[in-house]
Formats: structure tokens, sequence, C-alpha cells
């Protein structure tokens, strides 16, 4: 009886879960998570019953005959994050889903490398990847960015080079370093980025004003580094790259290393050292040309959809020796070095980094936070501090002998905030605030009078930017910004300056002390400064885009142009700023036109600047001194045309060999005294052979031609006394070098080792070891530029 009741049981059990109800069903909407468009053809894949149903046109789905349970679903959906959701059934369960479908945001998750998008629709924007950047491991950030159409570097040798934008340079270039602004004293033609180039993933530059998010006083453009990106998921890689440089016989290496995690969070560490010493020209050493460079950073953070944070920590430490024939003591030195043909100095090759020379250390720490809101947009905010040192070492005798001549110190500390509403498809608008402080300390220990005051900076912004698209082919963007900018300085003049300038006049109320031979001043200036944009991006189809963009740029005076006064001795020159300056005016137009066929394309990008109250730093004169005669180099206003070009073209005329083309021009004039402006690049025009077959170890051979036309529209000599000769004579200091042209080569191959890949390359610039000088290179008056120059790259990725 006992049996027969258990039999019973295990039987009606089993009837009672055959009948189990498996009616149940799970159902919803698919949806934009920002504007709540809805998704059609989205795929929602029942993992444990591997069912999958598709969202029909009003971005509904339904799963029928579920039992009741706990299950997980992946949704899926082009150019969308494919999500994992848990889900409990029971009974008729709905469940709405909303994915992330903007464009803007899928560059957050691209692979490393990849192409990032658009700052602004309507400017000329042109990208550096990261394969490119790799070339450039042993060179500056101006040396890369010279690849692209449009941009030119002003350099003090090889190892100090500034980037410039369509002529431009310095303070009218912003260059923003993984979404921090970057202070690092600019103002100086020998004050190159303080930046190391390995660290960077992408490399992006707006030309012209347009990216007004990032500031209005970028007349020249905007450069923008940006960390790589990768896929929120459990992973840990690197690469280590050795480079060996035979014009310097040095080299430089680089490593990082990358942890992610499926929750989002991440840590990524990178470090790199650079040692090069004297380099050479094809005929002599240059001597003191030396460098020694350390860049150290680490990232970390957590990157989730709906919010996140990054936090980031770098370092660069960075000597460069300048050229040792450069270091003049009085104009009769100058004179002689631009009639001679060759440095005044030749010694052997050192790796010593003697005087004159730079020291400059830039610390920089950032924290930023990110929420979205869904139907609305996404909100950010960020801290970012950045400490800089720098000093210059002229050469002194005595007990001062390794003593700085410039010794400063600049703090900055930012706060902004910003909110992209882009809940509507059609129109996004994007608000911000910024404010800055800023102080600079000039230590009087030096034994030398301040070429740059104490001061306190107080910078204030924000901005509105809207961008609306009419149709699939038509966008409108337009905005507009304020900046606030007050100065505030503590300056010792001499009286016999202060008078011989007209300060007396004109800014008595400036003197707060009157010690006999020298004035202690507190000058204090408040600048109110508008920028705006507007424009348009036509596309007909991927192959065909017209853009056109207005913008409008102030930039108030920095603290170089303003307060400048007295010997600079890096530079070799007295330099005197100009207390009545008041901000610049830029009124730019820019046109690009980009078409795509099959195996070529082309673009062509026209532009006219016109600035009212440009900010000019020219010679004037001489001056004597106790240490003899130097040239005057002075500040001051006028106003200026610019008017250039930029063609670029690509072939591909098999499936292993491409050619690229590109063509820069701009023409600048200073129309108030009807001359020529000074340091504005010579035409030039680069092409490229590329030879690759993949299944060659992914084999790449290349060939650069570089033909820089001679730069004839320069402003006139000035006449000085020589003290030497006891008469006036014209110093050639204005006169272009020749025209030029060099060939340059690289190679590639990869060697798979285990699961690590091995990138070798080998490149050679000034193949033919070629004698020239270049026009925006302070030292050509006294030496010609770098001979052929070997690199040898190896690079371990695992």
């Amino acid at each position: 009886m006992k049996n027969l009741l258990i039999i019973m049981l295990l039987f009606s059990t089993h009837v009672y879960v055959v009948a189990q109800d498996c009616n149940s069903s799970l159902r919803g909407k698919v949806m934009d998570y920002h504007d709540k468009t809805v998704l059609s053809n989205a795929s929602i894949l029942l993992l444990e019953e591997n069912i999958q149903v598709y969202s029909d046109n009003n971005g509904n789905y339904t799963i029928t005959n579920l039992c009741d349970g706990d299950y997980e679903i992946e949704v899926a959906h082009p150019y969308c994050n494919t999500l994992f959701i848990p889900v409990t059934v029971n009974g008729e369960t709905t469940l709405d889903i909303k994915l992330e479908h903007h464009l803007e945001e899928l560059k957050e998750v691209k692979v490393i490398g990849s192409t990032v998008f658009d700052k602004t629709n309507s400017a000329q924007e042109v990208v550096l990847r990261t394969e490119v950047l790799e070339k450039f491991s042993t060179a500056s950030l101006g040396d890369a960015l010279k690849e692209l159409g449009g941009v030119s570097t002003l350099s003090t040798g090889a190892n100090i080079v500034k980037p410039a934008i369509h002529g431009l340079n310095g303070s009218r270039v912003l260059i923003l370093n993984d979404g921090v602004r970057m202070q690092d004293m600019e103002w100086g033609d020998e004050h190159a980025p303080n930046i190391d180039i390995n660290s960077a993933g992408t490399i992006s530059v707006v030309k012209g004003a347009s990216a007004l998010q990032y500031g209005g006083d970028a007349i020249g453009g905007t450069i923008i580094l940006e960390q790589s990106k990768f896929l929120a998921k459990d992973t840990l890689f690197g690469n280590t790259s050795i480079n060996g440089v035979s014009n310097g016989s040095g080299g430089n290496v680089s490593s990082e290393i990358t942890k992610g995690y499926n929750n989002g969070f991440f840590i990524k560490g990178q470090a790199s050292y650079k040692r090069l010493g004297d380099q050479e020209a094809p005929d002599y050493i240059l001597s003191n040309t030396g460098i020694q460079e350390i860049g150290t950073s680490l990232q970390f953070g957590k990157r989730l959809f709906e919010w996140g944070f990054t936090g980031r920590y770098s370092y660069y430490d960075a000597e460069i020796a300048i050229l040792r024939a450069s270091h003049i003591g009085n104009i009769d030195d100058l004179i002689r070095s631009i009639n001679s043909g060759q440095p005044e100095t030749i010694l052997p090759f050192t790796y010593d980094l003697g005087n004159p020379r730079q020291k400059v250390r830039h610390h920089l720490g950032k924290l930023n936070l990110y929420k979205r809101f869904e139907g609305l947009g996404k909100f950010n905010i960020q801290y970012d501090i950045q400490n800089n040192r720098r000093f210059e070492f002229d050469v002194r005798r005595g007990e001062r002998s390794d003593q700085a001549s410039i010794d400063l110190e600049l703090m900055t500390h930012t706060l902004s905030t910003d909110f992209k509403w882009d809940s509507n498809e059609s129109l996004q608008l994007h608000f911000g605030l910024m404010g800055r402080y800023q102080n600079n300390f000039a230590n009087p220990a030096t034994g030398v009078r301040r070429l740059i005051p104490d001061y306190d900076k107080y910078d204030f912004g924000t901005f509105l930017i809207g961008e609306y698209r009419l149709n699939n082919a038509f966008t409108l963007d337009a905005g507009i910004r304020y900046d606030y900018t007050k100065v505030d300085a503590l300056k010792f003049y001499q009286t016999s300056r202060w008078e011989e300038r007209g300060y007396d006049v004109d800014f008595p109320e400036l003197v707060i002390e009157d010690r006999g031979t020298q004035l202690l001043t507190n000058p204090v200036f408040d600048y109110n400064n508008i920028s705006a944009t507007v424009g348009f991006n036509y596309s007909s189809g991927n192959d065909n885009n017209l853009k056109f963009n207005y913008a409008l740029a102030q930039r108030a005076p920095n603290p170089a142009e303003l307060f400048s006064d007295g010997l600079h001795h890096s530079a070799a020159r007295i330099e005197l700023g100009d207390i009545r300056i008041t901000s610049e005016t830029s009124n730019k137009l820019m046109l690009s036109y980009n078409h795509d066929f099959k195996n070529f394309g082309f673009t062509v990008e026209p532009y006219a600047n016109f600035i009212n109250d440009f900010i000019v730093l020219e010679p004037t004169g001489v001056e004597f001194t106790l240490r003899g005669a130097f040239p005057v180099w002075g500040y001051r206003q006028t106003h200026v045309n610019l008017i250039g070009l930029d063609v670029s073209a690509y072939s591909e005329w098999t499936k292993e060999w491409r050619t690229e083309h590109l063509f820069s021009i701009v023409k600048g004039k200073d129309t108030e005294n009807n001359i020529a402006l000074i340091n504005i690049p010579a035409a030039n025009f680069t092409n490229s052979l590329r030879f690759s077959r993949q299944e060659w170890k992914k084999l790449e051979l290349g060939l650069q031609s570089q033909y820089v036309f001679r730069q004839n529209e320069v402003p006139p000599n000035i006449s000085v006394f020589s003290p030497e000769q006891q008469q006036d004579i014209v110093l050639d200091i204005n006169s272009s070098p020749e025209a030029y042209h060099i060939l340059n080569f690289n190679s590639k191959m990869e060697f798979e080792i285990g699961k690590q890949t091995l990138t070798t390359s080998v490149l050679v610039n000034n193949l033919l070891n070629t004698n020239y000088r270049e026009y925006l290179n302070r030292q050509r008056f006294f030496a010609d530029d770098l001979g052929r120059n070997i690199i040898l790259q190896l690079k371990l990725n695992y």
C-alpha cells in the first residue's frame, strides 16, 4: 500500500510539471535613450531559450509562450552598444529597452587608433591617427602636425617646435590635452608645448576659431589631443616601442599598459624617455643641441553609459640645449653670423647639455565626471590643475654661471561645466561655463631684471552652441561665446624706460612706489571679448561634402605682449611689450569642398582672415647694454589680412600603390603699413608614394618629397649701428633663405611572435643629406637645418 501511494504521488507530480502553464510573455518597446524615438529592426535574443525576435517599425517586440522565471536577454541594433539585461518573467511582463544611438557617443567605444568624429560640423578639420603618430615617437608635436595641410611650425632648432595653423602660432593656437587646455607660457617664440606626443591616441586640428566650447581666442585654430578609446570589457593590453636615432646618436623608449574591467573601470599607465646628443647639419656638428625628455602619465576611471568619471595625472620634464652659436654677445656677433654662412662655434660631439639651454617641468592633474539624463542629455563637470616651471640659462661667468637667468612658475586652476541637450533628433544645444585662476611668479633671485613680472590672471567664459539638422544632407551650426579676462600685475620699470615710452603721461596712476631709478607699478587690465561662429555642412552622399564657416574671435593680449621689458637671454634679444595693447579681433571665412571618387579624391580649402589690432613682434633696432649691443624686438598692433589655400588629394592607382599630395599657401600683409607680415610660412608642396602588400608581413614602403618655396614676401630689413665698423649697416634679419627640396623614406613590417605583434620600421629623413635653411627656424641666421637622420623603430604590442 505504501509503495502504491509513492508511485501515485510521483505520477501526479510529473503530470503537474508537464502541464505547467507556459503562456507568459515578454513585450515592450525599443527606443533611443536621448529622444525616445523608436528603433526598428533591433534584435532581442532570449539567451536561455535561444529565441530571437526583432522590433517592428514602431519599435515594438513580443516574445510569447514563456514560462515564469529569470532570464537574460541580449539586445543589439546597428550603430548601438549591445546590452545584456536580466529580466524576471511573471505573466504578462513589460520591459522597455533604451539604447544609445548617437554617433557622438560611438567614439567612446571605438577601437584603438580609429578616426575621431568632427568637433564642429562646419569647420575645416583634419586628424592624425595613432599609426601616423608612431612615426614621430622621437619628434615633437609640431613635427607630427606638419603632416597636415595648413599646419606649419615656428622653431628654434630641431628640439623647440611650435605648431602654427594658417600662419598663426603661440597664444592664437589653443592646445587641448585630454580635455585640459594647456597653460605653459606659450607666448615665447622659443616656448614649445610641454607635451609628450607618445601619450596621445589621436590628434585633430580644427582650423579657425569654430570650436567655441574650448575657447574663444583660438584665432589660428585648436589642436585636440585625445586618449585612445577601448571597449568596457575585462582586458589587459599594452605596447612598448624602442627607437634608435642616428642624428644625435640617441633615441627613446616608450611604454604603456591598460587594464580594463567588465564593470567599466579602467587604469592606464604610460611613460617615455628620450635622450639625444649634439645633432648635425650635412657639413658640421650643431654644437649644444642635445635634449633629455621624460614623460609619464596615469589615467583611471569608470566609463558606463549613464555615468562615469576619469582622473589623470601627467608629468613632463625636458632639458633642451640651444645651439651655442646662436648665443650672441652683441650686434656685431649677429652680423658676422648672418654673413659667415656657418656657425661661429663648432665643437666635438657630446651628450652634455651646456648653456644656453632651457629646463621645463609640467605637472597636470584633472578629474572629470559625467552623467546622462534620460530624455535630456549629458552633463559634465571638470576640475584641472597645472604647474609649469621654466628655467632659461644664459652663458654667464663667475659664481652665477649655472644659475638661471629666467625662473618662472605658473600655477593654473580651472573649473568647467557643460550640458549637451540632445533629446531632439534634429536640434542639439550645448551650453557651458568656465572659471580659471592663474598665478605667475618670477623669481627675483636670478640676478637679472625680470622679463615677465608677477601677476594674477582671472578668466571667466560661457558659451552656447546649436546644431540643427534640416535633413540628411544639410546641417547648420552656430554659436556664441563671452570671455572676461582680468590681469593684475606687479612690475618694476626702469624710470628711463617708463618715461621713454610715454607711460608717465598715459599711466601715472599705475605707479605705487618710486625708488628713483626704478618704479614699482601695479597694472590692472580688464578685457571683455565676444566670439561667434556660424556655418553649414552639405553632404550629398558619402563622396561629396561642402562646408562653410564664418568665425568671429577676439583674443586678449598675453603677459609677454603687455609686459616684456629687457633682455630675453635664450633668444639673445631685447623684447619690449606695450601696456597700451588691446584685444585682437579676427573675422575669418573658410570654405571646404571634398569629393571622393572610386579611386581618387581631393579637398580644396580656401580661407581669408581679416584681423584688426593684430599684435606683431618684429625687429625694430639696436640697444646698448652693459653686455654689448643687442637687437630690439618690439610688440605693436596693426591691421592684417591673411589669405590662403590648402589642397589635398589622393589616388589609389592599384590595390598596392597609392599617392598623396598636399599644397599650402598663405599670404600675410600688414595693411596699415602696406608691408608683408613677418613669420608667414612659405608655400610648400608635399607628394608621397606608398606601396603596401598585406600578405607580405603587412609590408609598407613610402617615399615623400617636400618642396618649400622661397618666402619672397618679407618685411624690409633694418639699419643698425655697428660698434666695430662705426657706421650704420643694413642688418639682413628679415630676408628669407632659398627654396629647398628634401626626400624622406619610410618602411614598415609586422611579425607575429606567439600572441604578440612586433612592428619594425625604418625612417630616413633628409635622405639625400641636403643643405637647407627653413625661414621659420630662428636658428637659420646661424646654421643649416638637420642633415640625414635614420630612425629604427621596434614596437611590440601585447
